[in-house]
C-alpha cells in the first residue's frame, strides 16, 4: 500500500527521479530500522530512521541559566493544537528564554494571570483555528484587566491568524518559529 502511495506522490517527478523517489520512499529502512554502529566493537544496532526523527523532535532543550526573559506562551481557548506552539517553545528556549508553559485550550485569564505571576516580559499566543481567533478581544482585554497594557509585549502566530490580526491588537506577529525568536530578542532589545 505504502509503494502505491509513494508511486503517486512521485508522479509529478521525470522517470529517472520518479524511481529514485519510489524506491526510496518504499525502502523499509525507513520504518523497519536501518544497522548503525554503535560501539568500536562493530556491533550494529537496528535503529528506525522514523522514531529517530521522532525523538529528536520530541527532544526537551534544557532550562536556560541566564535567561534573556520570561515568556508566557500557550493556545488561546479553544484551540487544541499543541505542535505549533512547541515547536515555537522549544526554539525560544533554545535562545536562552524561560518559557511558562499554559498549554493547549489556555482561558485568556491564564494568559495574563501567569504573565503578572512570573513577572514576564512576553506573551506568545498560538491561535490555530478560527475559534480562537474570535477570542483575541478577550485575550486583550485580560491583559489590560491584570494592568499589563504597555509592560507585556505580546506576540501572536499560527495557521488562522496574519500580520493584519496581529496590528489590529497591537500585537507582534511571527509566521515561523524562527521569526518568533526574532521578535522576542528584538523586544528584549537583544
Amino acid at each position: 500500500m505504502f509503494y502505491a502511495l509513494s508511486f503517486k506522490f512521485a508522479q509529478k517527478f521525470t522517470p529517472r527521479k520518479r524511481h529514485f523517489l519510489v524506491s526510496l520512499l518504499s525502502t523499509k529502512s525507513l520504518y523497519e530500522g536501518l544497522a548503525i554502529k554503535t560501539t568500536p566493537t562493530r556491533r550494529k544496532k537496528k535503529v528506525s530512521i522514523m522514531s529517530w526523527l521522532k525523538s529528536m523532535m520530541e527532544k526537551e532543550p534544557p532550562e536556560p541559566e541566564n535567561p534573556i526573559g520570561t515568556v508566557v506562551i500557550g493556545t488561546l481557548d479553544p484551540d487544541p493544537h499543541m505542535t505549533p506552539k512547541e515547536l515555537v517553545r522549544k526554539a525560544l528556549m533554545r535562545a536562552q528564554f524561560k518559557c511558562i508553559d499554559v498549554g493547549k485550550k489556555a482561558p485568556a485569564a491564564d494568559f495574563a494571570s501567569q504573565a503578572k505571576a512570573n513577572n514576564a516580559d512576553i506573551i506568545a499566543v498560538s491561535i490555530n483555528t478560527t475559534l480562537a481567533k474570535n477570542n483575541i478581544p478577550q485575550l486583550m482585554a485580560a491583559i489590560e484587566g491584570a494592568g499589563l497594557k504597555g509592560k507585556v509585549t505580546i506576540m501572536i502566530g499560527g495557521a488562522a491568524v496574519d500580520k493584519s490580526d496581529a496590528d489590529g491588537v497591537g500585537a507582534l506577529y511571527g509566521a515561523t518559529k524562527e521569526e518568533a525568536v526574532a521578535l522576542a530578542k528584538k523586544a528584549m532589545g537583544k
